[in-house]
């Protein structure tokens, strides 16, 4: 601050008397005086990220493609690896990829927009009155402002034996290369969840040659993006390609004295096994947060500008909660990336967050799946379905009234994006309501 003083004394000394007379040249010259001192200020303390995973990395990108004003941004990492792509963590699992494609940026693009990554040094401490962090390092790091994009950890089961050897989670790229390690020297594997993490993790595992069964507590497979019918027909599906699936059941127990040997069901049933991963969902990873004072719920709590309760720390992805919502997918996350960016560059007219509907799409098993908006019909809604079995396709479209509520899709999914945007929009579908089934080439042909 004292140079910023010495920049303000300089130029009123420098500046004619006679200008002072001008009201315009007085705002102008301390227009620019407050300019200066916030430049000033911004080269003392960066902007400082903690967590470099995909939506973090999404800002980065938008903070660069918008001209940031900071002189340079600090990311704290807790991994050893910069950011990837966690998406087609499966795909490698699956041996589809090599680790070289999960790169999102190399190391050039972040030296050349002034970006300092610390890999393996997560931030430990926040103290919001000195606007500082301290790493797990020692490190200190004074910041102009701070952004948490600290993530989501598994969720635990509370189980006996969970802590043994051999069970474990699928959450990052460490979690994917103990995976495939242990495929080469285990034959059989039990997944517990049968979400979509988890029926990748499990069609990996059996691509690697292993023997695989999906414990699943709900009665069908994907019971939050699928009806159970669409369910029933991907679990024969999986089936078919070797799977070994129960659903409707729940371990009880994982049994072992060092290295996990076995799952106990709650029907009394012992499933035989080396290795078991659960995957069953996830918490946001609020704890740095909340030591620091800030308002947590389960996750971060944050405002439609992805602010917290302190006015310069801001929270996105899976460790902030907006209002009642938590976010687990990416999408959420990179729009919050777009608009916090907006903010923090200051562009003219920028929107806040506002929670839509997500779609699901993913392909399991070389099965496409799309999901988006309700999946359980209203009362007084009209179900518009079809499916062929032998091909594993399958459809179902919710209407309430002239308004598409609702899509799931198995095996063709070709119109998934504009049933997404029918649902999003809440547009009047009266003018192809008898043929929407049909897709958004049809209609618009027969329009």
């Amino acid at each position: 601050m004292e140079s910023g003083r010495t920049i303000r004394s300089l130029l009123l000394a420098l500046v004619p008397d006679h200008l002072f007379s001008s009201e315009s040249m007085m705002l102008r010259l301390f227009s620019l005086l407050e300019a200066l001192s916030s430049m000033e200020h911004t080269q003392d303390n960066p902007l400082v990220i903690c967590g470099h995973g995909m939506v973090a990395q999404r800002l980065l990108e938008q903070l660069v493609a918008q001209g940031h004003p900071f002189s340079r941004i600090v990311v704290f990492n807790g991994e050893p690896f910069a950011a990837y792509n966690r998406i087609q963590l499966s795909s490698l699992l699956a041996d589809q990829i090599q680790e070289t494609d999960l790169e999102l940026k190399p190391w050039q693009w972040f030296h050349k927009h002034r970006i300092e990554v610390h890999q393996h040094e997560p931030v430990t401490h926040i103290s919001p009155g000195q606007r500082q962090v301290t790493t797990a390092c020692g490190r200190t790091q004074s910041y102009h402002t701070l952004v948490l994009a600290t993530g989501a950890q598994p969720s635990r089961l509370g189980l006996p034996g969970e802590d043994l050897d051999g069970v474990m989670n699928f959450r990052n790229l460490a979690d994917t290369r103990t995976l495939i390690r242990q495929a080469k020297s285990h034959r059989r594997a039990v997944v517990i969840g049968g979400g979509f993490l988890g029926l990748e993790a499990a069609e990996g595992l059996r691509t690697r040659g292993m023997d695989v069964t999906v414990l699943h507590r709900s009665g069908h497979l994907l019971n939050r993006q699928l009806n159970p019918i669409a369910g029933d027909i991907l679990k024969q599906k999986l089936q078919q390609r070797g799977l070994s699936i129960r659903t409707g059941t729940s371990p009880v127990s994982l049994l072992g004295r060092n290295q996990v040997r076995a799952v106990e069901l709650s029907d009394g049933t012992v499933l035989a096994t080396d290795l078991v991963v659960i995957a069953t969902g996830i918490e946001p990873n609020k704890g740095l947060a909340a030591d620091a004072g800030l308002n947590c719920d389960r996750g971060i709590r944050v405002t439609p500008n992805l602010m917290t309760s302190n006015p310069h720390i801001y929270a996105l992805g899976e460790c902030c909660q907006f209002q009642e919502h938590t976010f687990g997918l990416v999408e959420p996350g990179y729009e919050q990336a777009r608009i916090l960016a907006q903010l923090l560059c200051q562009v003219p007219g920028a929107r806040t967050f506002e929670p839509g509907e997500v779609a699901t799409r993913l392909k399991i098993s070389d099965l496409p799946i799309f999901s988006c908006g309700r999946i359980v019909p209203g009362e007084h809604t009209e179900i518009v379905e079809w499916q062929d079995r032998t091909h594993a396709v399958y459809g179902q479209l919710l209407l309430d009234g002239n308004r598409l509520a609702g899509a799931i899709l198995l095996g063709d999914t070709a119109n998934g994006p504009w049933y997404s945007e029918l649902i999003r929009s809440g547009a009047d579908v009266s003018r192809y309501r008898d043929t929407i089934a049909f897709g958004k080439t049809y209609c618009d042909a027969a329009a």
